[in-house]
């Protein structure tokens, strides 16, 4: 009677686990991770970090490359926030790498006085790095196991610029060297923390991926709206606009493609990490929905920040 019960018992646990859907539920309850050089550049080391889901042997899965923040002069792949955000997305069963990539900015910060021509080489050769780390993982895709036609990407502040600008550029464009990747690559779908891009005209019918952002209405570094970066004088050598996520999530209305946006009211740039803590459930009910199943829809949910005050926003939808 006991070997029965444990019989019983253990086709029950096996029944539970074959249950779980991948990229929904978690697969696994753990992870591995590995550490690669994906590049040199500037005679750098460029590293990534792939998690693994813990005891996973299939062969064609979705693949999914984290940017980190830092104002191009700081930040790491291995922060906390993004670390947080890497395990859940490995445990679901995404092979997903966290990258380090050029700080080009280490030295003279990102500011108004950086003149706009080197705030765009900065977005170029951040560009150029998470296009070689991709380039990496479609080289080696048997060997992690990856499906390339399936490859998200996500970034937080200076990393989410970086996905948006990649996200949105032809891989012919912004080639530093030799082009990496095939022409016609595009990415399955990318996801913002309080990120913009230099011109929401190159989202168009053909080049629209299903995108999602997180963004603060008071944010003053990366604009929400359409506005100078850093919100920079216009008589200053750093002025230069940007396309912030209300501005790309109206383009991507307008035509008709899939998006989410996610505005915290009166939030500032705090948007560029808490979501990779306090919304990884929507971020990945909108990769398995939006990337995964190519389910379409537009969405903008709306929240506020503990100390927003009404009429404190220009928006007329924060104090709804």
């Amino acid at each position: 009677m006991e070997k029965r019960i444990l019989t019983l018992l253990a086709l029950f646990v096996a029944v539970v686990v074959s249950a779980q859907t991948r990229y929904k539920d978690e697969i696994a309850t753990n992870y591995t991770r590995q550490t690669y050089t994906y590049a040199v550049k500037d005679g750098q080391e460029l590293k990534m970090d792939i998690y693994f889901p813990e005891g996973d042997k299939t062969t064609d899965r979705a693949a999914w490359i984290h940017v980190h923040g830092g104002g191009f002069s700081g930040g790491s792949r291995d922060g906390k926030s993004d670390v947080n955000l890497c395990t859940h997305l490995a445990k679901k069963g995404y092979v997903t790498a966290s990258i380090s990539y050029r700080l080009t900015r280490k030295q003279d910060g990102f500011g108004c006085e950086v003149p706009a021509d080197k705030k765009m080489e900065t977005f170029r050769k951040a560009v150029s790095d998470l296009r070689s780390a991709t380039a990496f993982m479609l080289k080696n895709n048997a060997k992690f196991g990856i499906d390339t036609s399936r490859i998200i990407i996500s970034g937080s502040s200076a990393g989410a610029e970086t996905v948006l600008n990649a996200a949105y550029r032809p891989v012919t464009q912004w080639v530093e060297g030799k082009q990496e990747l095939p022409t016609g690559f595009r990415y399955a779908g990318v996801i913002s923390f309080a990120g913009a891009m230099v011109n929401a005209a190159n989202i168009t019918d053909e080049t629209a991926i299903p995108t999602m952002m997180f963004h603060g209405t008071a944010d003053k570094l990366v604009p929400y709206t359409t506005a100078p970066h850093h919100y920079c004088s216009v008589d200053s050598p750093g002025y230069m606009m940007l396309d912030g996520s209300y501005t790309i999530a109206n383009r991507l209305r307008k035509l008709g493609k899939t998006y989410w946006l996610e505005t915290r009211c009166g939030a500032g740039h705090e948007m560029s990490g808490l979501p990779m803590t306090q919304s990884v459930g929507d971020i990945v009910d909108f990769a398995y929905n939006y990337i995964i199943w190519d389910k379409k829809a537009q969405i903008h949910t709306i929240d506020k920040s503990p100390n927003y005050k009404k009429g404190g926003s220009l928006y007329d939808f924060c104090d709804n």
